[in-house]
């Protein structure tokens, strides 16, 4: 595969990178006396020089020979040096900010490239979202190499969604400056029955000799797995045990590890490579989502590797699984991954290999970070006006909107309905479906925050079709007030959670009047409200400033008495209609074992 993202191609550079190599010309940069961490070995070499030259990578050894009058000669006695990060999988548009500031708070911590699904802007804006997108980022000097949503919607016919993707568009992107490969297969049910649109997007990709990333979410790791690598489906992130993940590397599919805001795995799936009995070159490190307070606070991929080592990976091992292995899951470790010869100068300076605290990043050869700040300024980008006003909800929204109707044929004994809820869990995006019995007035099925049950509303908010889906959910533990998001995955439709109309009404209209994004409302007062005006789903502010405003959305939470960690999360992917168990979006309840709507009410 070509890579375009280094400062020059290899083939323009061939005879300089050769001569620096031997004396006969000065390098642009050399680094010296570092310990190089050897991600092609699996080793640490102390003392050793790189020289640099066209922004790329000349000579491995003892330099003195590279450096000229002209030379810039960066002492790293001390220091280790590794390849730059590359995270795996992410979806840049969960830290709630655009590209070109995401950029600005990762390649501090060590992240000099990403392989990028912009799924999330895409279900809202279409592919031209995900096209302006690209280029905020490419005002920056990382690596944001795209993968075209592969799933939009992310389940057809169970939600609606602002565009849709299929096989012409995945053809179209394929020849985009920037594209990769495909982002995330979430349909594995059509790749695994067959479908044309399914495999139509397989064939778009494969035919341009580009990635296909996966999300295959089951635990089944026998016929369906096989089938799903089979189709050319080359990675996936899903994993929930260790044992998925041993079963997917030994059918050679690179498992990614995740360790982000919502999906925190990498605890469990550990046990998979900690113990050396098995090689991990099919392992790597991802973060899926991460929200704009950890990563001001804990950093990204520097993270992620600080985890690993604490769950007892080895320290090597775990930089490969950020590095080398991430690239040839990508088909582009001739260029990036390695501090090798030939390859880009992508380089992090740590002060030890437990802490990974990076004390200087550089991407091309081209110092992009010190001291945990960026070298490299990006202003403000100019969305278009389209990309800001995408709240279009058709029908007046008032507390009378959110009367749940007792289903026809329902049972109904003493005036009160089994119901089926949302559970949601701290810490995790999944969800359980359990059973509540709720009494029912003047045709209606009631709330009950007293024991932990929240109405829960979806309203289609892309082309104001008029959908609303309904349903309860438990877990969030709040007893008043309510909570509305228009980061509500994939679709980000408006969704509202709350245990009383008046407040749920005032949430989802305070987020339709400023153009999206998340608040907490209580006794009929807004008490925390972050505007994502950037598709519903982004701010136009700074990470720092995006984090100040979740920390007070999360103080909010907690004045209503819930005990959830950033419940914003577990909240976003209660319409993810791809994900087990219930899920509800505009269009209903789903129960995702069957991919079948599902009967909110237990019928006689």
């Amino acid at each position: 595969m070509i890579n375009a993202f280094c400062k020059k191609p290899l083939w323009e550079c061939t005879r300089t990178l050769a001569d620096v190599a031997q004396g006969r010309r000065p390098a642009d940069v050399v680094v010296k006396s570092a310990r190089l961490v050897n991600v092609c070995t699996a080793e640490v070499q102390d003392g050793v020089d790189v020289a640099i030259a066209e922004g790329r990578i000349a000579y491995v050894g003892q330099a003195n020979h590279c450096v000229g009058s002209a030379t810039q000669v960066i002492d790293a006695e001390g220091c280790y040096i590794a390849p730059g990060f590359l995270d795996g999988h992410v979806h840049v548009e969960s830290s709630l900010v655009g590209a070109g500031e995401f950029a600005r708070a990762v390649v501090p911590h060590g992240t000099t490239g990403i392989y990028w699904d912009p799924h999330e802007v895409c279900n809202v804006l279409g592919l031209e979202g995900v096209r302006i997108m690209m280029q905020d980022v490419q005002r920056t000097p990382l690596k944001a190499m795209v993968t075209t949503p592969s799933c939009v919607p992310a389940v057809p016919g169970f939600e609606d969604t602002g565009a849709a993707v299929g096989p012409a568009e995945i053809a179209d992107s394929m020849t985009w400056d920037g594209v990769v490969g495909l982002g995330e297969m979430m349909n594995f049910p059509g790749i695994l029955a067959g479908t044309d649109h399914a495999h139509g997007e397989l064939a778009a990709t494969l035919a341009a000799d580009k990635v296909v990333t996966g999300h295959y979410s089951i635990p089944e790791t026998d016929q369906g797995l096989n089938a799903y690598i089979a189709s050319g489906v080359r990675c996936c992130h899903e994993s929930a045990h260790a044992e998925e993940v041993l079963a997917k590397m030994r059918l050679g599919m690179y498992a990614q590890l995740r360790f982000g805001s919502a999906g925190r795995d990498l605890p469990q799936l550990a046990a998979a490579v900690v113990s050396g009995a098995v090689d991990t070159r099919f392992a790597c490190l991802v973060t899926d989502d991460v929200h704009p307070h950890e990563l001001v606070e804990d950093g990204h991929m520097d993270r992620v590797l600080r985890e690993a080592v604490r769950c007892g990976i080895d320290p090597v091992a775990a930089v490969q699984m950020a590095t080398i292995n991430t690239a040839q899951c990508f088909q582009m470790d001739h260029e990036l991954g390695s501090i090798t010869p030939g390859k880009c100068a992508d380089i992090v300076f740590l002060d030890d290999l437990y802490d990974f605290r990076v004390s200087r990043v550089m991407i091309d050869g081209t110092v992009v970070a010190e001291e945990g700040a960026p070298t490299f300024q990006v202003a403000p980008f100019a969305y278009p006006e389209w990309a800001v006003r995408s709240m279009h909800v058709r029908d007046k929204v008032t507390p009378a909107s959110f009367t749940v109707e007792l289903p026809k044929g329902a049972s109904v004994r003493g005036g009160r309905a089994i119901v089926r809820a949302i559970e949601v869990a701290p810490g995790s995006i999944g969800t359980k479906e359990v059973r509540v019995e709720l009494a029912v007035r003047h045709g209606s099925i009631q709330a009950d925050p007293a024991h932990d049950v929240l109405k829960a509303f979806v309203f289609e908010r892309h082309r104001a079709t008029g959908r609303i889906g309904c349903g309860f959910v438990q877990g969030f533990g709040i007893q008043r007030g309510a909570m509305a998001s228009t980061v509500a995955h994939d679709a980000h439709n408006l969704f509202v959670v709350g245990a009383n109309d008046a407040d749920m009404a005032l949430a989802a209209n305070t987020l339709i009047a400023c153009g999206g994004g998340q608040a907490v409302v209580a006794d009929g007062e807004v008490l925390a409200l972050m505007k994502l005006p950037i598709a519903g789903i982004m701010a136009e502010e700074t990470v720092e400033e995006a984090s100040c405003e979740v920390h007070a959305l999360e103080q909010a939470w907690e004045e209503l008495g819930c005990a959830i960690p950033a419940p914003f999360m577990p909240m976003a992917f209660i319409p993810l209609a791809c994900l087990p168990e219930l899920r509800l979006t505009d269009r209903g309840l789903v129960d995702c074992t069957t991919f079948q709507f599902a009967q909110l009410a237990i019928e006689e």
